[in-house]
């Protein structure tokens, strides 16, 4: 925190029997954070500016601005928030500040925590806002220095609104400067205005000053506008401009910070941003009168705000469109530029090309971040080389590069050989890989978002065939990967909106033929009746990262109808979840068991975690430890689909599990002479041999559970016994198979 924020502050002085105290300035502070506010008084607790003190109003919804603003007179400056209700709420109230409710002399300093947020710039342009800040800057100095500038403004507004009808002019003139070409812009329309306001010839020119001194020279200074007899100084020195009393004239306006103002000419000094002021200097053909030197210095002063925000308009457009860690283009500007070309017609015989650094993630992990970040520039510079100037190079995300140019060189032969020496990073050789992924662009592409997109499908292909590989966008993998973004947005609608539910499958002890448990599965039913395969969705669940709040949500789903089961009479059943190696791998994971167990008040014992051979990409370590934890807990683990996967012996013999489920492909061959029927046979003593129960999953027929139990199998589930039930139908098929056996 910024020490301004410690200060003490002095006993205010005592009042002076009698008199009158001057009224304060009323500010209004527009925040939904109650801590904004209670900060915002902290910090201007005591202070005065211009002699007044400050009275503070307070609203925190952008109706009860409004409403205030229309009952409370003379309001000097509002403090607003960006984001509040909605994220654009501060935007929308600056445009109902002066259109709606006609206030053109407040002034607002638009707030915000989260810098994204930024004013768009034809708001700063239309509503004439005073600044822009994020609160994390507003620290007591800076916001006492913000309020002074801004409560001045006011004052001066407000005095001349009242005594002259000119300030109008003024007024109406400042909303007109903030200029998208900037500088030079907006200081030719100063020209423009400062003759237009005192009725003289627009015969002068604008100097700016680059905040650097030189030793000879002073002020370093140059011509950024000009008209008349001096147009044609534009972008040139002070120097050689060839009257000394223009240069004289704007050399002193600059040195000494004022306005000068002559016989038959005047020379206004306006303060910019960081050391950059400039001065304008403007003859006139007959002396000026008293008045128009007054209108003239209210006027510098207006325009010396609407300066400081050309200056913002200039750093915002910077951070819209330029990446900050390494100054290239970002994402918005590369899908500017196609648009561009898209709509000149010059996409013809061009690609883009998406490169993305395999493990960069790891590396900044490993090394740290500023070891990353100069990993990034290292990889830039190279592929600036390569481009030559002829495309453009852009930083589209974290590590991901874009490449807009020429199919001759935008192609995986020219581009991998950027990556074949090793970069030097910090005197050490470090190779990269990257994955690439291609879209060439057709003079029919409708846009640039949607050419990013198909090179970004293209990318997510490459990097689903591993590392350092590349593809090229294509109409069907365009169309595989578009209806796997339709089935995740589908999902998670059905998700939200309570479409998922859980059907249960009876598990039977093979022995004694009794129910020993179930098995919790998934379910989605769409709005039009449909069912969704789980084999169809649960890897798109998977692959988005869904499947962890999912997941979740049936495992506490499932323990509680385990406890109405056991309420009615169910018994000592034992709950069978599957779990993905996505959840596992979450550090929550056991967190979210255990207070699902505690939730819904059911013992460790009643609960069995179903993995598959998929969790060994986890690290065989990790998730041995892992299981180990479970296991500790009192939680039975089960290895579901053995033999479907990359299983090995000492996979399995490093795995704590209670129980091995044999997939039911190879239960299916054990009477119909089909291959596989050998691996069941050995799946059951194996799993004896390594101290686990074992399962057969898919058991359709009588001749197969008879020959299961020929093996030595222990228990056993699918269509013989019962299909998946909801819990409505399950509580009933229990009561009535209650002790039947085989």
């Amino acid at each position: 925190m910024d020490e301004d924020l410690l200060e003490f502050l002095d006993a205010a002085p005592a009042a002076v029997p009698g008199a009158a105290l001057p009224e304060p300035w009323r500010i209004l502070i527009v925040d939904d954070d109650p801590d904004v506010h209670e900060s915002t008084a902290y910090g201007l607790r005591g202070l005065e500016i211009e002699g007044r003190g400050l009275l503070l109003l307070h609203a925190h919804t952008a109706a009860q601005a409004l409403d205030t603003l229309r009952r409370e007179p003379d309001i000097a400056v509002i403090l607003l928030d960006v984001v509040m209700e909605t994220d654009d709420a501060g935007l929308a109230t600056v445009g109902a500040i002066r259109e709606t409710l006609g206030l053109a002399n407040v002034r607002i300093i638009l707030r915000t925590g989260q810098p994204g947020q930024a004013p768009e710039m034809d708001t700063i342009r239309r509503y004439d806002i005073n600044d822009y800040k994020t609160k994390s800057e507003l620290t007591r100095t800076k916001l006492y220095t913000a309020l002074t500038t801004a409560i001045r403004s006011y004052d001066q507004l407000r005095r001349l609104d009242a005594s002259r009808r000119g300030l109008q002019k003024i007024v109406a003139a400042s909303n007109q400067f903030i200029a998208e070409q900037g500088l030079q812009t907006f200081a030719e329309g100063v020209i423009t205005q400062i003759a237009g306001l005192v009725g003289i010839a627009p015969e002068g020119l604008v100097c700016a000053c680059t905040g650097s001194r030189t030793a000879g020279d002073g002020l370093q200074c140059r011509v950024i506008a000009a008209a008349g007899q001096f147009a044609h100084l534009i972008q040139h020195a002070i120097g050689e401009i060839g009257d000394p009393h223009i240069v004289a004239s704007l050399r002193q306006c600059l040195t000494e910070r004022r306005n000068l103002l002559g016989e038959r000419s005047v020379t206004l000094f306006f303060q910019g941003h960081e050391g950059g002021d400039f001065a304008a200097f403007v003859y006139s053909a007959a002396p000026l009168r008293e008045v128009d030197m007054h209108l003239l210095q209210v006027f510098c002063t207006n325009i010396a705000l609407c300066a400081a925000n050309v200056e913002l308009v200039a750093r915002l457009r910077d951070h819209a469109f330029v990446d900050r860690l390494l100054g290239l283009p970002n994402r918005t500007a590369f899908v500017q530029h196609l648009d561009d070309a898209a709509r000149s017609g010059s996409l013809g015989g061009c690609a883009i090309g998406l490169m993305d650094v395999d493990q960069f993630a790891e590396t900044n992990d490993m090394f740290g971040h500023v070891y990353g970040d100069l990993l990034l520039a290292a990889i830039a510079r190279r592929l600036g080389e390569v481009h030559g100037g002829d495309g453009l190079l852009a930083r589209v995300a974290g590590d991901t590069f874009g490449l807009f140019g020429l199919e001759s060189v935008v192609n995986p032969e020219v581009l991998r050989a950027v990556f074949v020496q090793p970069f030097e990073i910090e005197g050490v050789q470090r190779p990269v890989s990257i994955c690439m992924g291609f879209a060439r662009c057709g003079e029919a592409s409708s846009s640039g978002l949607e050419l990013l997109k198909d090179a970004s499908i293209a990318l997510k292909r490459a990097k689903e065939l591993g590392q350092g590989r590349s593809a090229y966008y294509s109409a069907e993998v365009g169309v595989v990967t578009r209806e796997r973004t339709r089935l995740l947005h589908g999902l998670q609608r059905a998700f939200d909106h309570e479409r998922l539910f859980v059907v249960y499958q009876p598990q039977i002890s093979l022995l004694s033929g009794q129910t020993i448990g179930v098995e919790a599965l998934l379910r989605w039913r769409t709005e039009d009746g449909q069912f969704v395969p789980p084999d169809r969705f649960i890897p798109v669940a998977e692959q988005s990262g869904l499947i962890v709040a999912i997941g979740a949500w049936v495992l506490r789903t499932s323990l509680y109808a385990l406890g109405q089961l056991r309420a009615g009479g169910a018994g000592d059943l034992r709950m069978a979840v599957n779990v993905s190696s996505v959840q596992l791998a979450q550090p929550q994971f056991l967190q979210i068991v255990d207070q699902a167990l505690r939730d819904t008040g059911m013992p460790a014992d009643c609960l069995e975690l179903e993995i598959t051979e998929s969790v060994a990409v986890m690290g065989m370590e990790r998730v041995a430890t892992l299981l180990r934890d479970i296991k500790s807990r009192g939680i039975a683990v089960a290895i579901d689909d053995f033999g479907t996967g990359f299983s090995s012996l000492s996979y399995l013999d490093r795995l704590p599990a209670d129980r091995l489920k044999i997939d039911r492909a190879f239960v299916m061959s054990l009477d119909s002479g089909r291959l596989g029927a050998r691996i069941a046979e050995m799946i059951v003593p194996l799993g004896h041999q390594l101290g686990m129960k074992v399962l057969a999953e898919g058991v359709e027929n009588e001749t197969q559970a008879s020959l299961l139990r020929d093996l030595g199998c222990d228990e056993a589930q699918g269509y013989l016994y019962a299909k998946p039930m909801p819990l409505e139908e399950l509580g009933p098929w229990l009561a009535q198979r209650r002790g039947w056996a085989p």
